[in-house]
């Protein structure tokens, strides 16, 4: 569950930056001419969109890779770490 609730967060601020170039990107069309001035609106929706998005997908996609892991760790043995402080 914590690398789904990861992953959740890592595509709600990929979302969210992906989502607003595409704002800035709408808005810019928009002020350029020859485009209506809804695209303002659109921007701000597509904002919005692709940040939840990011994170309901990262959490799902997240939940599933952990899912795969954890039943293949059993057969392929895990990963195994050595920590050991150095002196």
């Amino acid at each position: 569950m914590s690398i789904a609730k990861f992953l959740a967060l890592f595509g709600l601020v990929w979302g969210f930056f992906l989502g607003l170039f595409m704002a800035v990107g709408r808005g810019l069309m928009a002020l350029g001419g020859g485009y209506h001035p809804l695209w303002f609106g659109t921007g701000v929706i597509g904002l919005i969109v692709t940040t939840v998005a990011g994170g309901v997908f990262g959490f799902i996609g997240g939940a599933i890779i952990a899912a795969v892991y954890n039943n293949l760790s059993g057969t392929l043995g895990g990963i195994e770490m050595d920590l050991e402080a150095k002196t």
